[in-house]
């Protein structure tokens, strides 16, 4: 199958806590659907630096820290704020509660670019979410929507290293069309 040309729109973002075990390895609950992505950037993390020898540049060193990631959403659910950022809803008012005590859970975070192929399908394996600033503004002749912007720290896993994982145009159905269902986490490959 050819490879997409060119890469546009967001959607199906989707996230998963994840649970860390006694030995350090990771656990991911079921995908939870993110509704209303409006934009995504992902910005590389990381140094380089260069040796000199000789009077030139003779060596230069890279190092991969992931992704910092600045997520603009619609409106976050009820569900995220509880389940990723550690907001507590009462029960007998109703009401949700932020504790500064309370730190958010850390999360896989899922979802696809389009092409004029086929959708890019991407996972980041050990993600940190920033609670959000809020805002809003009175209505004038129209009603301005307004966003909330989440920053998202996508750092190695600390027991493989592994970042990101995306499908390509060769990526069999099976695990294209299930890509929601679960993070996709196969046996490791290049990690250390």
């Amino acid at each position: 199958m050819p490879e997409n040309k060119v890469v546009f729109g967001l959607k199906n973002a989707h996230y998963s806590v994840i649970t860390e075990g006694d030995d350090g390895t990771y656990t991911y609950a079921a995908p939870v659907s993110l509704k209303g992505a409006v934009e995504l950037a992902l910005d590389a993390k990381g140094d380089s630096n260069d040796f000199y020898a000789d009077d030139v540049l003779y060596y230069t060193t890279l190092s991969n820290q992931g992704y910092e990631a600045t997520l603009t959403v619609a409106n976050l659910t009820r569900e995220f704020r509880t389940d990723v950022l550690g907001e507590t809803l009462d029960a007998t008012d109703s009401t949700l509660l932020e504790n500064s005590a309370i730190q958010p859970r850390k999360i896989a975070f899922m979802f696809e670019f389009d092409g004029d192929v086929k959708a890019t399908r991407h996972v980041l394996y050990n993600c940190t979410v920033n609670r959000p600033g809020f805002s809003s503004a009175t209505k004038t002749e129209s009603a301005e929507v307004k966003t909330q912007e989440l920053t998202l720290i996508a750092a190695p896993r600390p027991y493989d290293q592994n970042v990101k994982r995306s499908t390509t145009s060769d990526t069999p159905d099976t695990i294209y069309n299930a890509w929601y269902d679960a993070v996709y986490d196969p046996a490791p490959t290049g990690g250390v």
